[in-house]
Order: structure tokens, then sequence, then C-alpha cells
């Protein structure tokens, strides 16, 4: 029945009360961020649970699902956990249970499932009517001494029961299974790692606190600390130590894990690649399915096809288009495209300081708060030990009493109406030696019993003694740690079928950039086409015949040149800029193509001066309007950005006109006065960014053509039909000078456009 609201006060107001907005959605905005930090979306770094995690494994063990034990419906256990302890959806808390009992989800599984619990091609678990679980030995280690009063209770939602506020915890849990989660402003990302090593990282830390995150990560795998993640799925991590070694210092950072494959030969000098294990979190079917689509699409030329011939084992067969091709290339492309390679991301966000303030925690301050919370747990434990022992030794203190005064005890029982009291006052017992030899049983009473009890005394009087000294003394509670911690690493060794790491660090081999564009490109003939406007397209073939080209209106053919679909296009403008474009990304020739300034980030005020074919070992000549010129490598002037790369500096009203390949020891220019000069190319500066030197003086005008030519074979240029007409050496000396003349007028049967063509 709902509550009743008594009615406001009838005193003639309208009993509203003002509130501040801005701080009212301050304050709930702010409670619901906490709550959602600290009860749902960060692990506890003392446990590496989160709330759901841990009522799940606190209702297990309720239900006496222990290792070695029966198993239970899974149903049976959701509804333990939702009816007293997790009062939310029966299928979030199922959909925890799975994921804890999946072993290429989870690294060290804290459930054993029977029944269908999904599989790593993304399948759904059955629903939790046909399902059983119950705990691992992980999950008894996280549990282990949960009674004694190693942990704090607290009231669930209902106030009915009560559950802990954390594990006792064992097993290092939040690093050696890892933790992801999303809260209000923050979120956790932990990859998982072997538990041995991080055992031996903890063991290393007890003993020399002071230790460095370096002096914890592993220099070689024969130390046994801690390389850095061990997924469940295995892979390859493929980062260097520097910077695996800096995510860990900061506790932020990420891996580049790969699927480990092998080439396997099939006969007559064929192979396939097979892949036998793929990235943490990556569906088996998803990456299959992304694969098949990038084929289709004709993104991966130098695959043939792909096949899934796995069973419980991973097996993808990777088929190459023919025995040529280079395996290690295949799979590079394969790697950049899909989830075959994939980054983990490391933020260790976690609530420490007891489980109350989010915190990123470096390597080493994660296994310390255990170790503190180990410590914490093994006082609590002592002290409840002690308490126990004390209260047994009252009780059989009051024991040896009553054998010594047998026949006595007797009598008092069978004479007197109050015989507790009688004893009390007799013998000086306490309310709880008095109520305990009045429970005793007949058969206790034989000699042989007083001989046990003796034993138990002295036993539990010894025990006492070793108790006490260890709670004083910081060093024996350190050394019970260590012996504890050594415990679980003999348990979860790597020569046991669990603990063997799974993730091994490699280095990327290194290829070509070019390489890997070519492999990821479908290699075919194109015409690429460049308009008068600033149009481009690629047409398909080698045209010959340009006559056919349609264009807009009041537009027309610039240039057109033979490329290959895995080529670089590069573009240089009146702006001394260049562009580059890779040919496959040209629009198609059906229609007009598409303007540059989509295709990359053009200023509006600058035209194409010409564009051509990346080749890396060529040089090129840049000359400006005002005759400034220079050489500059063509490796230099590719641009990685859509924004392309400034080369040439001009400034208005000057402008870059002409970019020509270096080609032979001199260099003839002309001007738009019709004024040629010829002198060594020597003479030209090569730099990577600039103005550049004056290669020609003029009185009017700019420069127009420039053209470089090897001096012994003599100067030749078309003319308006075509005809090639040659200067020799001889021939030329007249207009031979040095760089920055002005140089005479043109050769007789020069162009009248003042251009040298071809």
């Amino acid at each position: 029945m709902a509550k009743r609201v008594p009615p406001p006060p009838s005193d003639g107001g309208d009993s509203i009360e003002p509130v501040d907005l801005r701080k009212a959605l301050e304050d709930r905005y702010l409670a619901y961020a906490l709550s959602t930090i600290t009860h749902r979306a960060l692990p506890d770094v003392r446990d590496g649970l989160k709330p759901v995690h841990r009522r799940i494994m606190h209702a297990m063990r309720l239900l006496r699902l222990d290792p070695g034990q029966r198993f239970s419906k899974s149903a049976t256990i959701v509804g333990e956990v939702m009816g007293k302890f997790h009062p939310h959806g029966d299928q979030s808390i199922y959909d925890a249970l799975v994921r804890l009992a999946q072993d290429f989800a989870v690294r060290y599984p804290l459930v054993d499932g029977q029944g269908n619990f999904g599989n790593i091609d993304g399948d759904n678990a059955a629903a939790m009517r046909y399902t059983e679980a119950r705990m691992t030995e992980v999950a008894s280690e996280l549990l282990s001494g949960i009674t004694e009063d190693s942990v704090d209770l607290r009231l669930t939602y209902n106030e009915e029961n009560e559950e802990p506020i954390v594990l006792p915890g064992a097993f290092p849990n939040l690093l050696a299974n890892g933790s992801t989660g999303i809260a209000v402003g923050m979120a956790t990302s932990i990859p998982p790692h072997n538990a041995a090593e991080l055992c031996a990282a903890a063991l290393l830390l007890i003993d020399r606190p002071s230790a460095t995150v370096d002096e914890l990560m592993s220099a070689s795998p024969d130390d046994g600390l801690v390389q850095g993640p061990d997924f469940p799925t295995g892979g390859i991590v493929v980062d260097d130590r520097d910077t695996i070694l800096e995510a860990y210092r900061t506790g932020r950072g990420g891996f580049r894990l790969r699927s480990r494959w092998h080439q396997e030969d099939q006969g007559r000098g064929t192979w396939t690649v097979i892949v036998t294990e793929i990235p943490y979190q990556v569906q088996k079917a998803k990456l299959i399915e992304k694969i098949a689509e990038l084929l289709v699409a004709r993104k991966l030329p130098l695959l043939e096809d792909i096949r899934d011939e796995s069973a419980e084992d991973i097996r993808v067969v990777i088929v190459p288009k023919s025995r040529s091709v280079d395996p290690a290339l295949l799979m590079e492309s394969l790697f950049k495209l899909t989830d075959l390679e994939m980054r983990i991301p490391l933020n260790m966000n976690v609530l420490s300081r007891g489980g109350r303030v989010p915190n990123i925690l470096s390597l080493k301050s994660a296994l310390q708060e255990w170790l503190d919370h180990r410590r914490e747990v093994l006082i609590r434990r002592s002290r409840h030990r002690l308490a126990e022992i004390e209260r047994r030794l009252e009780v059989l203190s009051g024991f040896l009493i009553a054998y010594l005064n047998i026949d006595e005890v007797i009598r008092i029982i069978r004479e007197e109406d109050e015989p507790k009291q009688v004893m009390m006052a007799r013998w000086e017992l306490s309310d709880v030696q008095a109520e305990a030899i009045l429970n005793l049983r007949l058969r206790q009473l034989r000699k042989l019993e007083e001989i046990e009890i003796r034993k138990e005394h002295d036993a539990l009087t010894k025990e006492k003694g070793q108790i006490e000294k260890l709670l004083k003394s910081d060093s024996r509670q350190w050394e019970t740690i260590r012996w504890e911690v050594e415990q679980t690493r003999k348990k979860f060794g790597p020569d046991t079928r669990l603990g063997k790491r799974r993730t091994t660090f490699a280095e990327a081999p290194e290829h070509d950039v070019a390489d890997i564009h070519e492999a990821m490109v479908e290699k075919e003939p194109i015409t690429v086409v460049v308009s008068e406007k600033g149009w481009l397209r690629a047409m398909k073939g080698h045209l010959t015949d340009h006559s056919a080209l349609a264009f807009k209106e009041g537009d027309s053919l610039k240039l057109a040149f033979h490329a290959q679909t895995t080529d670089k296009v590069i573009v240089f403008t009146t702006g001394g800029k260049f562009y580059t474009i890779g040919a496959d990304r040209l629009p198609g020739g059906r229609g007009h193509g598409e303007p540059i300034r989509i295709i990359v980030d053009m200023e509006n005020d600058q035209d194409i001066v010409t564009a051509f074919v990346h080749d890396p070992k060529r040089r090129l000549l840049l000359v400006s309007h005002q005759g400034n010129g220079f050489v500059v490598p063509e490796v230099e002037v590719v641009a990685n950005t859509r924004k392309g790369k400034q080369v040439m500096n001009v400034k208005t009203p000057d402008e870059a006109v002409r970019c020509v390949a270096v080609d032979g020891d001199h260099v003839a220019i002309v001007g738009e006065n019709r004024k040629m000069l010829v002198f060594p190319l020597a003479e030209i500066p090569e730099m990577g960014r600039g103005k550049g030197v004056r290669l020609q003086r003029y009185k009017d005008g700019g420069a127009l053509d420039i053209k470089t030519f090897r001096l012994a074979e003599g100067l030749s240029w078309l003319d308006s039909a075509d005809r090639t007409f040659l200067k020799s050496k001889d021939e030329l000396a007249e207009w031979i000078g040095e760089r920055a003349q002005a140089g005479r007028m043109v050769p007789k049967g020069f162009p009248r456009t003042g251009k040298f063509g071809g």
C-alpha cells in the first residue's frame, strides 16, 4: 500500500518553497554520477569486482555452489541475487554471470558453467533455465576467509540481509581478469594479465617496497615478472618495451594486439595462411564477414578467399591470390583494414582508498593497494581467530576444573536447585564456563576426553601466542602475506593449464608504406583527366584518344596522363602547394568527375598548374611567374593531409607557373618577352621549401616556360605542327649564359606560343 502523504498546512499560503534550479540540478546530477561510479561502472581495486559480480559470488557461496560440488540452475542463482542483493533486471544479472563463465572473455573464469554459455563467434548463451553453474577455484580464492570477519558487511537494499562491501580477494583479480566500464565523466579499461606474473611482482614489492614500475616489469620472460597483458584469446602484442612501460607507469596507454598466424604449405608451391588466435573481444563470425565484404569490394587484391575451419580451436584459412604473393604483405594489408589487429586501451581507473575514491593507478599502486587489503584481511582474520581461541580456552578451562572436581560437580547438579549459580560461586567460574559444564554429555566424562581437552588447550594456547606475535609484528604479517601470495602463484603457475601465458610479444615487421598501400588496392590501369576548371576523374584503361572526352559547358581538357590505381597523384597549384591524392580515390569517369576542392582543401584563389604520377626517385624544378625557382626532391612534396604541403613560397601578384621533372645538366627558360636563356642546372639550388633564386631577369612580364636537357644532346622543341626542332650545343652558344641574365630572343622557328611543347 502506498504511503499516504499528509496535506500541506492550511495557513493560507500555497506551500511552495523556492529552490535554486542550478544548485538542485548540480546536487541531483552529482548524486547520480557518484552512484553510477561507485555502484555500477568502476571496479574496486581490492577485489577487482563491480557490485553485480560481487553479489553473484556471494549468492553462489550462500547456495554452497563450491568447486567440485553440485551444479545449480542459473535461474536459481539469478533469482537469489535479484531477490536478496541486486534489485535490477534478471537479464542483466544473467549476462554478468555468463561473462564470468566464458573462457574467451575472462582470463580466469569465476564461474564454472555447464551448458551453452555462448561462443567466440558471438552467439548468445542459452536461457538461464537451461544452463547450470558453480564457482571455480579462482572464485573460492576471492571468497577465502569471508566467514572470519575479514571484511565489512552492510545491509542489503531491503535491509533484510547482509552483503560484503568487498571480498577478501586472495587472488589478484583486478589485473588478472581486467575490467571495462563507462561511468559519468569517466571510464575504465583494464586488460587481463597473467596471475603468476602479478604474484611475482607482488612478492618483489613485499621484499622491496621502493621498487619502481620498471623493476616490476619483466626485462626478459625468464624472470617471471609482469611482461604486459595476457589475453584469454592469446595474440601477439607488437608494441615496444618503452611504450608498454610508459603505459604501466601512468595507468594510461594502449596495446596493439595482432592475430597469431602461420604459413601452411599446400604442395606444388602453393600455400595458405592459418590464423589460430584472434584479438581479445573480437567476434570471429563478424571478423570473417567483414573480410568477406572487403574481398567483394575488391579492397584486398592479394586475397583470393577466406574460410572458417574452426572446431574447438580457431582455424581461419586465408587463401592468397597467387603463390607469388608475399604472405607478410598480405597479412599487413589485413591488419590495416580488419580487426585482425586491434588497439586495446589501458585506463586503470578504479575505486581506491577503501573503495571510496575513483583514481587512475599505476601498476605499482594497484599491486600495493591489493597487498594492503590482504594485510587488512589478515589482521581481521587473526583477531577473529584470536577471539574464537579465547572463547574456546575459557570453555576448556571450565572443563578441566570440572574433571578435577567431577564428583562434586555431579552432586551439585543432582542436589542443588540452581546448580549453575552454585558452581560459579564455588570455583569462580564464568557464566560461559558454567553453561558449558551443564551441557556436557555423560560420555564426555571418561578419562580419555580429559586428555584430549588438555591437548587441545595446550595447542590453542600455543596458537594464541603465535597470533599475538603476528598482530604485534609488521614483518611477521608481511611474511604471512608472502606465503599466501606464493601459494597463489604455485596454484596458477606457468606450468599449469590455466596459468600458462597465452599472449606473446614481438616487434611488428617493417614494410614500405607504398607496398602496403598497393596491397590494399587492386592494381588497374587508369587515365587521369584534369580539366581547365579543376575537375578530376579517372577513366578505366590507358586512353590514347582524348578527343571523345566530354566536359561541362565552358570547360576543356587541361591534361591527361596514364596511371595505375595503386599510384599517388601529385597536384601542384599556383599557390606553391602540393596535394597528394590516391589514384584509387579519384572519382570514376562516367560523369565529369569532381572539383578538386571537394577532394582536398585547396584555396579558391588558386588553380592547378600541373598533375602527375608520383615518382620518389625524381627531382622537380619549380618556377614562379617572376622568374624565381629551385629544385626539390619529389619525396619532399608528398602531403599527408587534405591541407596539402606548402613548398614554394609565393606572394601575390606572383604565383607558381611551372613544375617540370629534372632530366639533364642544363636549363632553358623562356619569358613572356620571348627571350630565352640557357645556363647550367648546377646554378639552381636544391631546397625542401622556399622562394628560390632568380632564374631569368625581365623588364616586363614573367617566366613562360622552362625545360631541362643535356647540353651534349642539344635542345629540342615542337612547333604547332608537332615537328621537332633541334639546336646543337654549338648552335646554342649565343643563348648560353649565367643564371639571372635576360637572355636573347628565341631562335628562328621557335613556336609562337613561347613554349617548348612535347
